[in-house]
């Protein structure tokens, strides 16, 4: 698959929203709280997507968007390829992509959080050298407020 990497722009929120939409359920539902799931609708993403687009990263094919990298200060906040795009190669290059963006940005070591039981994500992180340093409570944006999720912290010396 031929895909390159840029900055978000406004262009791409709408994909950016749809694949953060379907991978976070895909991901998620059946391991988070039912109140965190009923409160990840499509608006609440498009509206997530609209907010953060200047952190974000893009992965571009030929199809369009098909993966994104989102930064927040030292963080790897949000991460998601499409499914069609899985296995591919880009999510490791999004990861990488992320990880020089917080290294330029000064950054010695980054951090992210994944849901317990996201499996798949935890052997991906792993493979990428990211460090499972235990289990702790992070707050989530959502609509309502902030929510409390227990999540495994993985950290990475990127700098």
């Amino acid at each position: 698959m031929t895909f390159y990497i840029t900055a978000a722009s406004a262009d791409h929120i709408h994909q950016i929203s749809d694949i953060w939409h379907r991978g976070w359920h895909d991901a998620h539902d059946g391991i988070v709280p039912d109140a965190l799931r009923r409160l990840r609708t499509e608006e609440s993403f498009l509206t997530r997507a609209k907010n953060r687009v200047q952190d974000t990263l893009v992965a571009i094919s030929d199809e369009g968007v098909i993966g994104f990298a989102m930064t927040q200060q030292d963080e790897l906040n949000q991460m998601y390829v499409s499914e069609q795009a899985r296995g591919t190669g880009v999510a490791r290059a999004l990861i990488e992509a992320a990880e020089a963006h917080l290294r330029e940005a000064g950054y010695a070591c980054a951090w992210l959080a994944c849901a317990m039981g996201n499996e798949r994500a935890m052997r991906f992180y792993e493979k990428c050298g990211w460090i499972n340093q235990g289990r702790r409570p992070v707050e989530v944006d959502t609509q309502d407020g902030p929510f409390t999720l227990d999540v495994w912290r993985y950290e990475k010396r990127v700098g």
